[in-house]
C-alpha cells in the first residue's frame, strides 16, 4: 500500500467511527442521561403514583381489637392524643407508629399471662390521623383526610379551586423531611396543562396558595 492509499484508508476509518458515535451521543442527550441541568427540588418530590405503602397507626385512629374466644378482652379503641389506647388487663399501651401486624404481635405477648395462646386481630375501623392541609387563597382552607393517594391538583379541586386573587404560579408544598421544613414549588397552570409534574401528597403536607 503506497502513501496516498494509506492516508485515504485512515481517513475512511475515522469518518466511519464518527458516524457510529454521533447517534449514540445524540440519543444520550435526548433520553436525559446526558442532561446535567435537572431541577433537584422537583425531582425529589413524589410524582403521581408515588404513595406510602405501609400504614402506621396515628392519633385519633379507631381500632377494633379482637381476641379469639375472649369477647371480654375484645374492644373498640380510639388512639388518644398521647398515642395510647386502654385495654382490659393490660391498661395503657402506646400504639402510634406501629403497623397493625406489629400491634397484633405486641398484644399477643402482653395477653399471654392471662390467655392461653392468645390470637389477636387488629382492624382499622376509621383513619383520622392521615391529614393534609391547605392554606391561603383557596376556595376552602383547613385539613383534609388522606386515606388513600392524593395529589396537589386533587386537593385544590377538593377545596373548590384557587380563588380570583391566587398566585397560581407560586403555589408550594411545605413538607417535613428529617425534622426540617422543605419547600416544594408547584405551578398550578402548568400542571393542569400537563407541562409540569403533579405532586403526590404525604401525611402532614401543607399546600400554600399565596
Amino acid at each position: 500500500m503506497n502513501g496516498n492509499n494509506a492516508i485515504s484508508f485512515l481517513a475512511g476509518c475515522l469518518f466511519s467511527a464518527a458516524a457510529i458515535l454521533a447517534p449514540v451521543s445524540r440519543a444520550s442527550t435526548q433520553d436525559g442521561r446526558g442532561d446535567s441541568k435537572k431541577d433537584p427540588v422537583v425531582s425529589a418530590a413524589p410524582k403521581v403514583g408515588d404513595t406510602e405503602v405501609t400504614y402506621r397507626i396515628g392519633v385519633e385512629d379507631e381500632l377494633q381489637i379482637s381476641v379469639w374466644h375472649e369477647p371480654e378482652l375484645s374492644t373498640l379503641a380510639v388512639v388518644r392524643p398521647d398515642g395510647k389506647i386502654t385495654l382490659p388487663l393490660i391498661n395503657d399501651i402506646v400504639v402510634t407508629g406501629l403497623t397493625t401486624e406489629e400491634l397484633q404481635a405486641m398484644l399477643a405477648q402482653k395477653f399471654k399471662p392471662f390467655v392461653n395462646e392468645p390470637q389477636v386481630t387488629v382492624t382499622v375501623r376509621n383513619i383520622r390521623s392521615r391529614k393534609v392541609y391547605l392554606v391561603g387563597q383557596g376556595g376552602r382552607q383547613g385539613s383534609f383526610p388522606l386515606n388513600g393517594s392524593k395529589t396537589v391538583l386533587e386537593l385544590i379541586a377538593d377545596a373548590g379551586g384557587p380563588n380570583a386573587f391566587a398566585k397560581t404560579g407560586s403555589i408550594y408544598v411545605l413538607r417535613t423531611v428529617d425534622g426540617k421544613k422543605v419547600k416544594i414549588p408547584f405551578n398550578y397552570k402548568k400542571a393542569l396543562a400537563g407541562k409540569s409534574d403533579n405532586i403526590a401528597l404525604m401525611p402532614g403536607d401543607v399546600v400554600v396558595i399565596p
